[in-house]
């Protein structure tokens, strides 16, 4: 593990902007009860806030693995590698309760949020095989925190911050709790300044090479969303 991969800038920039992401989503939904019959009332009263807040877990939750995947090859084999194939495992989970919110919520729009929590309520617990991943939920960030103390990655206090993200709640349409919000301050506290000094790091790409490929990636980015919304 001696590359940098997916690069200094992917990785930095991406440790600092995800945990923002998570957090202001958290936030948005604050006022409503941690359980998914009050989620999806509040949906259906409140779409475009609790849409906003749900799409910013959702963004933020897959812009973490590059973030992760950097900071695994910081800390180097071992306890790096253990810590980011378990938190990686992990963020994909979340990602798949990512994608049961959104048709839960595409349920309420259809059929009012009485109908939505019966069907919730009818297949909550129903088999999927990603479920195993929950433990990684768990066990990813201490994992990769204590890699990150061991290897003098973090200090002690950052490290215990970062393992404190195993504290936020994982499954599908979970509101936000003072747990929630402690889990997310703590993974902020180790990445976001983490992030900066890796994107102010020598050597920096050059004034040609951010000119190039800015608009580049700008153009490739929004091509996938047109590409994506068409299905």
């Amino acid at each position: 593990m001696t590359s940098d991969f997916p690069g200094r800038q992917a990785g930095g920039a991406t440790m600092v902007v995800a945990p923002l992401l998570l957090l202001a989503g958290a936030l948005l939904r604050v006022p409503y009860d941690f359980f998914y019959p009050a989620q999806l009332a509040a949906h259906e009263s409140e779409p475009a806030l609790l849409t906003a807040s749900y799409a910013l877990i959702a963004v933020g939750t897959f812009l973490l693995w590059p973030a992760v995947a950097l900071f695994a090859t910081r800390i180097g084999p071992g306890w790096g590698l253990a810590g980011g194939l378990l938190t990686m495992s992990g963020l994909f989970a979340r990602v798949f309760h990512a994608g049961a919110d959104h048709m839960a919520f595409r349920l309420t729009d259809a059929m009012g949020a009485g109908l939505a929590t019966e069907v919730v309520s009818e297949t909550y617990g129903a088999f999927q095989p990603l479920s195993f991943l929950n433990v990684a939920i768990l066990a990813g960030w201490p994992v990769l925190a204590f890699g990150a103390w061991r290897a003098q990655v973090l200090g002690p206090v950052r490290a215990l911050a970062l393992a404190s993200a195993a504290a936020l709640p994982l499954g599908v349409l979970k509101g936000t709790t003072p747990l929630s919000l402690v889990a997310l301050i703590g993974l902020a506290i180790a990445f976001v300044p983490y992030g900066f000094a890796v994107l102010t790091a020598h050597p920096r790409p050059s004034r040609a090479a951010v000119l190039r490929w800015a608009p580049i990636t700008l153009a490739a980015v929004g091509l996938m969303v047109v590409l994506g919304q068409a299905g």
